[in-house]
């Protein structure tokens, strides 16, 4: 039995979506080192063509070591008002040669763009993020509830641990992209 598709954000406003946003919950994967905490995301808009520059960052080794990777998000079809994006990012990030295309949907987003949830049509990612590094439990349990809505088995959600404010600097020591290599032989 095919999945029933999944209601997205219609007109995102992409100026308030950018910003900082903090990974509260995610599902597991290869592309995000295991031990990560502070994770986040830096999303630039680019008034010029309409893309959005990314930047996911992460800390390892207890927080003091930097693992990073920047890519480049786009509406997947223009003339839709629906928030159904493209990413792409370049891997490995210490020699970014080949590219890796994804899906970013937007399947709900508050009034105020303070938190979101994120996933894509094969259900196997899922984000919820919020402005700041921690989140009223009430609201996790309202989108974690619409997570399920969409038939994503939310038993796979994982917290993100935020134990020290992350710097808002990206000059803390980094690790040259080796949380990548990690990543897929599962650390």
């Amino acid at each position: 039995m095919a999945a029933a598709a999944m209601r997205v954000v219609r007109d995102l406003d992409l100026e308030r979506y950018a910003g900082r946003w903090y990974e509260i919950a995610c599902f597991p994967s290869t592309f995000q080192p295991k031990t990560g905490t502070n994770t986040r995301a830096t999303y630039t808009l680019n008034p010029d063509d309409g893309t959005v520059k990314v930047l996911n960052e992460t800390w390892t080794d207890g927080g003091g070591r930097r693992g990073h990777i920047e890519g480049t998000a786009w509406r997947a079809d223009p003339a839709s008002d629906e928030a159904k994006l493209k990413v792409r990012f370049y891997v490995p990030p210490f020699l970014p040669v080949f590219p890796v295309t994804g899906d970013y949907w937007v399947l709900h987003v508050d009034a105020d763009y303070q938190y979101a949830l994120v996933g894509q049509p094969s259900r196997k990612y899922l984000w919820i993020l919020c402005r700041q590094p921690q989140m009223d439990e009430s609201v996790y349990n309202e989108l974690v509830e619409r997570a399920k809505e969409e038939g994503y088995d939310v038993s796979k959600l994982r917290k993100t641990a935020h134990p020290d404010p992350p710097p808002e600097s990206e000059q803390s020591p980094g690790d040259r992209g080796v949380w990548w290599i990690k990543s897929i032989f599962g650390k």
